[in-house]
């Protein structure tokens, strides 16, 4: 029998909703996703009698950190069918000392580095991680969610944390990330493909994001050979950054802009690359093409 949610707790609910779905977001840096599983905590509330429940808010992130984990989980098992990160909002801004409005929109774009970050950790190491310090969730709590110890889940947290300080951010606004990047557009222009791959990582992970969805390809011999999308018909282009990781955009010689695309570096090689070629992502850009 469903058991329908009092008022008193569909208004809880929402009063929650911006916390769970900043919390699912965090942990897997897709906004679909992260409303996805927010609906899910909430069909599952309507499911369960709330007379068991004696924390909402406590019940609903141990609900919606289950959920994300198994995403998680099952992105690991079948990383082709991941989604790569979301530019749902574009900041794009030119390289080198931004303006003080380039500085507020970059602000609001750290987040996009913090989860390149959270990529290198395990599902595991995530959830510990997102869940304590970012939203300070009891080690207890957390360990139930894990199936494991307090005690096992504070290492678990420990470990990650020392992970990201050590990976620090991974945004490329220093001169070596711009470099790689420089060598991998010149390698794509001239069809030079040995350097090509010298420059991008054994697993480099190529995201498309078009007006149908998401094309995902892996492995550094499978971009290089499709490296002609970087040297096609492309009138106008400059550097820039996007959401804080190094890249350029594109336009055509009309002025409508055609592509951005994003690089994320890691130890002298590119691994990852985001091409935004979606019209209406690039429509709310409004960097000016180069004269």
């Amino acid at each position: 029998m469903t058991i329908h949610p009092s008022g008193l707790v569909t208004e809880a609910f929402e009063a929650q909703r911006d916390r769970l779905r900043a919390l699912a977001y965090r942990m897997l840096g897709s906004h679909a996703d992260a409303e996805d599983v927010v609906q899910e905590a909430w069909m599952r509330l309507v499911r369960q009698d709330e007379a068991t429940i004696g924390n909402l808010a406590g019940w609903l992130t141990t609900v919606v950190g289950r959920i994300s984990l198994d995403l998680l989980r099952s992105r690991q098992a079948h990383p082709e069918t991941g989604y790569g990160h979301e530019f749902t909002d574009l900041v794009v801004t030119p390289t080198g000392e931004p303006t003080p409005d380039e500085q507020v929109a970059l602000a609001d774009s750290v987040g996009f580095a913090l989860l390149v970050v959270l990529d290198s950790l395990s599902p595991g190491e995530r959830l510990a991680f997102v869940l304590h310090d970012m939203f300070a969730v009891s080690f207890q709590e957390i360990g139930h969610i894990l199936g494991k110890s307090a005690d096992a889940t504070k290492m678990i947290a420990s470990r990650a944390r020392r992970k990201v300080q050590a990976t620090g951010r991974p945004a490329g606004s220093g001169r070596e990330h711009q470099e790689v990047v420089q060598a991998f557009s010149a390698a794509a222009r001239s069809g030079d493909f040995e350097a090509l791959l010298r420059v991008l990582d054994p697993n480099v992970k190529l995201t498309v994001d078009t007006p149908t969805g998401m094309v995902v390809t892996l492995g550094a011999t499978e971009v290089a050979a499709g490296a002609r999308m970087f040297s096609g018909e492309v009138a106008r282009q400059r550097p820039v950054l996007v959401n804080g990781v190094p890249g350029h955009m594109s336009w055509r010689s009309d002025g409508m802009p055609l592509s951005v695309i994003a690089f994320t570096v890691a130890e002298g090689r590119i691994t990852g690359i985001h091409i935004v070629v979606d019209p209406a992502k690039l429509a709310s850009i409004q960097l000016p093409a180069p004269a």
